[in-house]
């Protein structure tokens, strides 16, 4: 695992790139961003931009939702892989949402977990997207960028969590999980990372790094 100075400068440098870290998912409430990380899940940001651009000026409450029904979800959802299990989640989190928290969102994990189609992941991305928890939501492009690096490795995807919130300095584990997502997912890419054009090229610890350009 990789030492606590190499650590600290590590998130210092992608905080100096990148400042203000935030999604690319587009949202202006929490329940809005709750329902397009439930949509995300095998889709791209992208992807699911498009569909909620039409979907939130129609419907961004979940009684809102309730009314359009999961047929009338799936018209503005159809474009997005696994539409018709996501819009039964959807619909029936806003149900619960509606009957056990009065149309809010809440700000636990155990009632995030409890709606339906929001595990472990969707949860720490609310806290703390919408509510500034500093959580960490491992998914794909974290899981590489922390086995890849020496940052957190760990076999599971739990493992790398818990590794991550133990080793992310305090001051920075607020938006080290955005650092960790676009990082993944424009630099230290699956199939081809681009490490010349890596800032923390030199505290990596991938043995197959590319080569620069010649």
């Amino acid at each position: 695992m990789m030492k606590a100075e190499l650590r600290r400068e590590l998130f210092a440098r992608l905080k100096e790139l990148n400042p203000k870290p935030t999604t690319e998912l587009e949202y202006a409430t929490p329940f809005e961003l709750l329902v397009a990380v439930t949509l995300s899940a095998q889709a791209t940001d992208v992807g699911v931009n498009k569909a909620t651009r039409k979907l939130f000026p129609v419907a961004n409450t979940p009684a809102a939702i309730l009314a359009l029904g999961e047929d009338g979800l799936k018209k503005y959802i159809s474009t997005i892989g696994l539409f018709n299990a996501k819009a039964a989640n959807v619909v029936a989190a806003c149900r619960i949402l509606v009957e056990q928290h009065g149309g809010e969102v809440p700000r636990d994990r155990e009632s995030l977990e409890a709606l339906p189609g929001v595990g472990r992941k969707t949860a720490n991305v609310v806290l703390n997207t919408a509510f500034g928890e500093p959580t960490i939501a491992v998914d794909t492009h974290i899981f590489r960028v922390s086995n890849r690096t020496g940052l957190a490795p760990g076999k599971t995807v739990r493992a790398v969590e818990d590794k991550l919130l133990k080793a992310v300095p305090a001051e920075y584990r607020l938006d080290a999980h955005h650092w960790l997502i676009l990082h993944g997912r424009y630099v230290c890419k699956a199939r081809k990372p681009d490490c010349p054009q890596c800032v923390i090229r030199d505290l990596c610890r991938y043995r197959d790094k590319t080569l620069p350009p010649e």
